[in-house]
């Protein structure tokens, strides 16, 4: 029973779930950025898949879409694209080489406040403009476990939660390392850290109930104003 309410919360394929409900909402915001940018538009995901796109029912014979992410993808097909980077160190793209970057619960899994910086920072560089979301820390609920107040327990209580029962995306992790190492990943941003690293995008609320579920920062060029 617990796997299954939790699944009706935070499973991202389940077109009945809130996790689902919210995304569909958030790319219906994202498509009211696009309808303002001329065509062609080149769109960089950062940590995307051509699944996640295709969920969204999002069809646009003017974009082509190139996923990003550690390894690449051979099975993708145009408009999609799949090349291997690391979104801290966008070295081989040019500045404002794309129209928009775009990013969904990807900032908060690079580890460190300094990685934040870097991924954010190269966003801003390559991108006209951005659309990136993420969690809020301050969220009650935390949304990878999916376990209350998960991200205010020390380190140490965390890893031995991840080693010993299975909760949320993560599941159960026997081996201490790899535990150790997924809940050093993942770091979750309030809002004023968000505020830091985007300081010219407007920050959007995500609201559950009242209560700030999560962020959007969301940048237009001047071109498109």
């Amino acid at each position: 029973m617990l796997k299954t309410f939790v699944d009706k919360i935070s499973d991202n394929k389940n077109s009945r779930s809130l996790a689902h409900s919210y995304r569909s909402k958030r790319f219906e915001l994202f498509k009211t950025m696009l309808a303002n940018i001329p065509r062609p538009i080149k769109i960089l995901d950062l940590g995307g898949t051509e699944e996640f796109w295709t969920a969204m029912g999002f069809n646009d014979s003017g974009v082509t879409i190139t996923l990003l992410n550690l390894e690449v993808n051979t099975a993708v097909q145009p408009p999609f694209y799949s090349i291997k980077g690391d979104a801290t160190h966008l070295d081989e793209i040019a500045d404002q080489s794309y129209d928009v970057v775009f990013s969904n619960s990807v900032i908060e899994h690079v580890y460190t406040w300094e990685n934040q910086q870097k991924m954010a920072s190269e966003i801003k560089r390559v991108g006209k403009s951005h659309f990136i979301q993420t969690p809020n820390y301050w969220f009650p609920i935390e949304p990878h476990w999916v376990f209350p107040f998960f991200q205010f327990f020390p380190k140490w209580i965390r890893i031995l939660i991840t080693r010993y029962f299975s909760f949320g995306h993560i599941g159960k992790i026997n081996n201490w390392t790899v535990a150790k190492n997924q809940v050093a990943e993942i770091r979750l941003l309030s809002k004023k850290e968000y505020a830091r690293l985007f300081p010219q995008s407007e920050i959007y609320k995500e609201r559950f109930m009242g209560i700030t579920k999560s962020f959007i920062a969301i940048k237009e060029s001047k071109s498109i104003k």
